[in-house]
């Protein structure tokens, strides 16, 4: 299945039906009078996150949704049916924008939340309803509401609890192929992976979600290689994974590279807790490893981890650095007779 993480939809909520004119004659009935019904009120659109989808491209193979028009209404009291609505299935973690792809209208981001995007048309009276004392006979009744005609911006980010980060080839697909069941296509060229990627990962009897996304290279946030267009996968994240390359030439530049693009791309998403690892320590000798992580540490003022991916040597004391910044996250439960524990 293709991935696809920004639609362009165009909807349109259906028109309520005009009310109906009509007089009641029938033979043997002295008074007859006004019996036009009501028109049928238009079909809605609405927006409703559900399972199982993990991509916007349904949407890049149709892009227009219109409700049903509401049935005009008819003689002898009948009311017009009402118009079907239209529901536009999203996964969860979608975004419905305004057309000006900023205006946020929903975020969807639980199963079965259902929004409303356009409101279908009323339906208008029938003559039967301006009957009166001095107007036994009225020849009006009201056309039916028009409906919302409207184009907004779908896009997706995945919900995901850890997101990887590194420029390419730094190990991020190897890294969530050993901890987790999925299988994100791992070679020894960059740019392998193209769009994100979910694993479920377990530590410690808990389990977590990681996101991988496409690497990025110095001048992502302005257009080069794959941009920066899936940095907004991580954004709801809550603790970021920074992978860096131990046998590069400069391990601290490609750190710096990192950190740059976040900072260009969203403060908000550069001041998120990382985690930062130095990777493919099996290739690289103990001398050299210790110097590299010493100039790491020093440049980003924090703690810099040890792990290779491949063999799995550190990878458990990272996963439990990551639950420990994503427990901070969690809403804790109530106590019922003892302290939460993360």
């Amino acid at each position: 299945m293709k991935f696809l993480d920004l639609a362009k939809v165009y909807i349109r909520s259906g028109g309520g039906g005009a009310g109906c004119v009509s007089f009641r004659r029938e033979k043997y009935i002295e008074f007859g009078g006004p019996d036009g019904g009501d028109g049928g009120k238009g079909g809605s659109v609405w927006i409703e996150a559900v399972e199982g989808l993990n991509t916007l491209i349904d949407f890049r193979y149709q892009q227009h949704f219109f409700a049903k028009t509401g049935q005009h209404g008819m003689g002898s009291q009948c009311t017009g049916k009402d118009g079907d609505d239209v529901v536009l299935k999203v996964p969860v973690g979608t975004e419905i924008l305004d057309e000006d792809q900023e205006t946020l209208i929903a975020d969807m981001t639980e199963v079965g939340q259902r929004v409303l995007l356009a409101k279908g048309g009323n339906g208008g009276w029938g003559n039967l309803h301006f009957k009166s004392s001095t107007n036994r006979a009225p020849q009006r009744a009201n056309p039916g509401q028009e409906g919302v005609e409207r184009t907004i911006w779908l896009r997706l980010k995945l919900i995901a609890d850890a997101g990887l980060l590194g420029l390419p080839n730094a190990g991020k697909s190897t890294f969530l192929a050993a901890t987790s069941n999925a299988r994100p296509k791992i070679a020894d060229y960059p740019f392998t992976t193209l769009v994100p990627n979910l694993g479920v990962v377990g530590i410690d009897g808990r389990e977590f979600v990681v996101a991988d996304i496409p690497g990025l290279i110095e001048g992502a946030s302005e257009g080069r290689g794959l941009g920066d267009q899936f940095l907004g996968h991580v954004e709801r994240c809550s603790v970021l994974l920074h992978l860096v390359d131990g046998t590069a030439e400069d391990p601290v530049e490609d750190w710096r590279t990192i950190i740059g693009e976040l900072e260009a791309y969203s403060e908000i998403l550069a001041q998120k807790p990382r985690v930062t690892v130095l990777n493919k320590i099996d290739a690289i000798d103990e001398e050299t490893l210790a110097e590299r992580k010493a100039e790491l540490e020093e440049a980003s003022g924090g703690r810099v981890m040890l792990m290779s991916g491949v063999s799995k040597k550190g990878v458990p004391d990272v996963l439990r650095a990551l639950w420990a910044e994503i427990a901070k996250d969690k809403p804790k439960p109530e106590d019922e007779g003892g302290a939460w524990q993360p």
